[in-house]
């Protein structure tokens, strides 16, 4: 997940995914067909100040970046959960689907050999703490590109392997400096901070910046299941 939500502030997140019974093949049937039940309560769901708030931050502009030397080494918190998935290299693999005409499912390898971006950012926390950070991975527009959505498609879902799910729309997605991050301050991303991939972007909140991302798929319309937090009332843009 992302580092954001102390544990002690919320209900025991591991249960709540366990007894919401979330999968993605719950979310999607078909594969990427939404029922009709589905995608009218994604309708009814979409977030109403979603477009207001995509013109008051242009998420195609480039934000600002820090200098090497700016940044904080120990200042990105570890969230306090105690579960790490167990995540096998050899076997990961990325899978890209949904309203796509190239579903994709790519290795670690295959990931790295991909135009590659390094950034130095701010990382902000809904609970008041920031941290600069030095990231560097596949811009995820690259990936979304290759993988050729369909006309239609608004927003992406992101699963991870601990079962985190959140969701995104597309504009940000597509926005330059976000990325599926596999370094941290020049070194491998760290486990406890999502390896071997995970989100990284300075127009999002922390908690949508997902950990150990194992799956993004690309939809037309906002599922019932928006994002852990948001489900629990947080709000679903979440812009910088």
């Amino acid at each position: 997940m992302a580092e954001e939500v102390n544990s002690e502030s919320s209900i025991n997140r591991r249960n709540l995914l366990r007894l919401s019974g979330y999968s993605l093949g719950g979310m999607l049937v078909g594969g990427s067909v939404l029922t009709l039940a589905e995608s009218l309560a994604g309708k009814a769901t979409e977030p109403l100040n979603q477009k207001m708030e995509e013109l008051l931050l242009k998420p195609q502009t480039p934000v600002p970046e820090f200098s090497v030397s700016q940044v904080e080494p120990n200042a990105l918190i570890v969230n306090t959960y105690d579960f790490t998935p167990a995540i096998n290299l050899n076997d990961f693999r990325l899978v890209v689907d949904g309203e796509v005409n190239n579903p994709l499912s790519l290795d670690l390898t295959a990931i790295q050999k991909m135009p590659r971006k390094s950034m130095v950012i701010r990382h902000v926390c809904v609970e008041g703490w920031a941290a600069i950070v030095q990231w560097a991975g596949v811009p995820l527009r690259e990936l979304i590109q290759l993988a050729q959505p369909k006309p239609g498609v608004k927003y992406a879902y992101f699963i991870s392997a601990d079962r985190y799910y959140e969701s995104w729309d597309l504009a940000s997605c597509l926005h330059p400096q976000t990325m599926l991050a596999y370094e941290k301050n020049g070194a491998p991303l760290p486990i406890d901070h999502g390896a071997p991939l995970r989100l990284a972007s300075p127009i999002k909140l922390g908690y949508k910046l997902s950990k150990w991302v194992i799956q993004v798929t690309l939809v037309s319309n906002l599922l019932p299941r928006r994002g852990f937090w948001e489900d629990q009332s947080y709000e679903w843009f979440a812009g910088l």
